[in-house]
């Protein structure tokens, strides 16, 4: 019995992070032996009313957007191949993408699922929601969640979070002058 993970599900949106968490998988598969399996998920459309028009219109709307992900996964499995990695299988999926990730996982029987983080400040990420917090709560297997470098563009890019921010000392902090801080008192727009 192996403590590695048989199967890797790598979900991927073409972000960096994504990029990022492929390179990891990828290594990870191919120094485990394990398959690796890739899916990217896309919005489902909505059927606001179900005429036979609309549903025919929209189910070439739906058969579009399967096709321009399979597209990118095929172009995604290639970036993998071209790293050494094996790609086992890709899958698409049309719905929200944690619960897509979290179902297909438990229906190949992941051993360990890898996601990309943008890491969003606390407000962008109770406003938007984290996909990848999501899986991470819901799914039934380990969940690596990879985040851009420290050196990165997209490090710390737009948090909102002070616990993402680097702390500067408290010559960065404003001065405490009363239970609410130097406002206390005074009237501000």
């Amino acid at each position: 019995m192996s403590i590695f993970p048989t199967k890797i599900l790598l979900a991927t949106d073409g972000s960096e992070e994504a990029n990022l968490a492929a390179t990891t998988a990828a290594d990870l598969a191919q120094k485990t032996g394990s398959e690796l399996h890739i899916v990217h998920v896309r919005p489902a459309p909505v059927y606001i009313e179900p005429t036979s028009e609309i549903a025919y219109w929209m189910s070439n709307i739906e058969e579009s957007e399967r096709k321009e992900a399979q597209q990118f996964l095929d172009a995604q499995a290639e970036q993998i191949k071209a790293l050494g990695a094996t790609v086992a299988q890709t899958h698409v999926r049309l719905g929200r993408p944690d619960e897509e990730i979290v179902i297909l996982a438990e229906e190949i029987g992941a051993g360990l699922i890898a996601i990309g983080s943008r890491g969003l400040g606390g407000m962008r990420r109770v406003l938007m929601g984290s996909v990848s917090d999501s899986v991470v709560r819901h799914a039934s297997c380990p969940v690596l969640v990879v985040r851009a470098e420290k050196g990165s563009r997209h490090y710390l890019e737009g948090s909102d979070s002070a616990a993402r921010r680097p702390w500067r000392g408290p010559e960065r902090r404003p001065p405490r002058t009363g239970l609410n801080g130097p406002w206390e008192g005074r009237c501000v727009p």
